[in-house]
């Protein structure tokens, strides 16, 4: 392992030992009011927007796959990988303050259309990721791993653990994570946007909310996504 991979190694270890800490007190009550107003949502509700957002993720995905640069990073170190990665990052959240900002200064019909459109943004994003750290999304197994790294990244406490569990240990596990759980997906997603985005459509601050909000978004996928990625490639490493 090289100099700059312990680096690496440093780093992705603090970012696991910041993942697995509590969450603060007032993030931790609000998912519990959330918990209880999901419990009183009808399941055929339930199934309905799981449904719905299965479809509306499968899409982009699809979309993603055809638009994605898949040889963009041949030949390039780590630290080389690393750097396109924040550009990538910097860049997609440009994309999604203008994104937010249109739809939150747009009203209630606009405010609406936020949701398919930053999902895109973010899909499209975890897939010029996942090629730059040369994984093939073609397979299957890496699509399924990119849907797993966006739960990991907007998701509760418990979660979060779990997914993380899953994603460090992604080579003996994948096997047994054929499918997602699209309910839970959508669920934690959903809670996640609620709480984030929760003043959008107000009039006359629904534009600086869904840029704030949009931009600490992809922040919080980027971080997370390039670690995740990281994580991959160091345990490729014979050394670590």
């Amino acid at each position: 392992m090289n100099e700059y991979e312990l680096k690496v190694y440093d780093e992705v270890k603090e970012w696991k030992h910041k993942l697995t800490r509590r969450s603060g007190m007032m993030k931790r009550i609000s998912k519990k009011a959330q918990v209880k107003v999901n419990d009183y949502i009808p399941d055929k509700v339930h199934q309905m927007m799981t449904d719905s957002i299965k479809a509306m993720v499968k899409a982009t995905l699809l979309g993603s796959q055809i638009t994605t640069n898949h040889k963009q990073a041949l030949g390039l170190t780590l630290e080389e990988r690393d750097e396109l990665v924040r550009k990538k990052i910097l860049t997609y959240q440009k994309t999604a303050i203008v994104e937010g900002a249109g739809t939150g200064a747009g009203g209630l019909l606009l405010g609406l259309a936020d949701f398919p459109l930053l999902l895109t943004i973010e899909m499209k994003f975890l897939f010029e990721t996942a090629a730059i750290y040369g994984f093939n999304t073609k397979e299957y197994e890496e699509r399924l791993f990119i849907l797993h790294v966006f739960q990991l990244a907007f998701s509760s406490d418990e979660i979060r653990r779990q997914t993380l569990d899953d994603i460090e240990n992604w080579e003996t596990k994948k096997e047994e994570l054929v499918e997602m759980d699209w309910r839970k997906f959508q669920q934690e997603y959903r809670d996640y946007m609620d709480l984030a985005k929760m003043f959008q459509l107000v009039p006359g601050i629904g534009a600086f909310v869904g840029a704030y909000a949009n931009n600490n978004i992809l922040k919080t996928l980027g971080e997370t996504a390039m670690n995740a990625y990281r994580l991959r490639m160091l345990q490729k490493s014979p050394e670590l």
